[in-house]
């Protein structure tokens, strides 16, 4: 097996037809083409069968490993994880017209977000009271994209801890200075380093991993691209 290093990926969707995407939902387990034909949106189904088939590339060029040797499963809390494999994990996230995946050989968390106006009341309820009080001295042009670093930062580390949402999300916090990320938990053992990426004016993304060698660039591929990978490394396997 490859020695894996923390790596990003990330592709923008757009819309197929309904031929390709029959011919892609071919490229994952049984299992996930009965969660993707539950979406009633098509929007929904496209954004989770592009993570899914994004996910599966990865692993399968990562780990040079046939796509009908891949499973998956959850722990207790619900994160999925690679199952036979040590020393390899992964984490999803998707928004808008991203997804985004994060590998890395110790745990790791990824979360974009698409930016919107949101009830600050949120803030309020989920952060901190320091944080609360950062986001209410900003302008209002500054308080939503602050709001959404704050909270892909915090999904960020909840997942990459592995535990979600039975962490409270105001239990930690974040805070900036001069450009660098602090974090404070009173119930984390580990160190954790986090790192915020720009890949759309409308978007934040936030990763949070055990290591701190994290990427200068992410990788992206395009939509047309990795359907094309998948048809070609995945979707010859018919046992999955």
């Amino acid at each position: 097996m490859r020695e894996i290093s923390l790596k990003i990926y990330a592709v923008k969707i757009k819309p197929v037809d309904e031929l390709l995407f029959n011919k892609l939902i071919l490229c994952i387990s049984y299992d996930e083409q009965e969660r993707i034909k539950k979406f009633k949106r098509y929007d929904d189904a496209l954004r989770g069968l592009a993570s899914k088939i994004l996910l599966r590339y990865v692993v399968a060029s990562s780990l040079e490993k046939q796509n009908s040797n891949i499973r998956f499963a959850k722990n207790e809390y619900g994160k999925p994880y690679l199952e036979g494999v040590k020393d390899f994990h992964f984490n999803l996230s998707h928004s808008g017209d991203w997804v985004v995946c994060a590998i890395d050989n110790l745990p790791v968390g990824i979360d974009v977000e698409r930016i919107h106006d949101v009830d600050l009341n949120l803030s309020k309820r989920f952060f901190t009271e320091m944080e609360h009080n950062y986001l209410t001295s900003l302008d209002d042009c500054k308080r939503m994209e602050a709001f959404f670093e704050l909270w892909t930062l915090k999904e960020s580390y909840i997942k990459a801890d592995g535990r979600g949402l039975a962490i409270p999300l105001n239990s930690f916090s974040f805070s900036f200075d001069e450009g660098n990320i602090k974090f404070n938990a009173s119930d984390s053992f580990e160190e954790y380093y986090f790192k915020q990426y720009s890949i759309d004016p409308s978007y934040k993304l936030s990763v949070c991993a055990r290591n701190m060698d994290f990427p200068k660039n992410i990788t992206f591929f395009d939509f047309d691209e990795l359907a094309s990978l998948a048809m070609k490394y995945l979707c010859k396997v018919n046992d999955l």
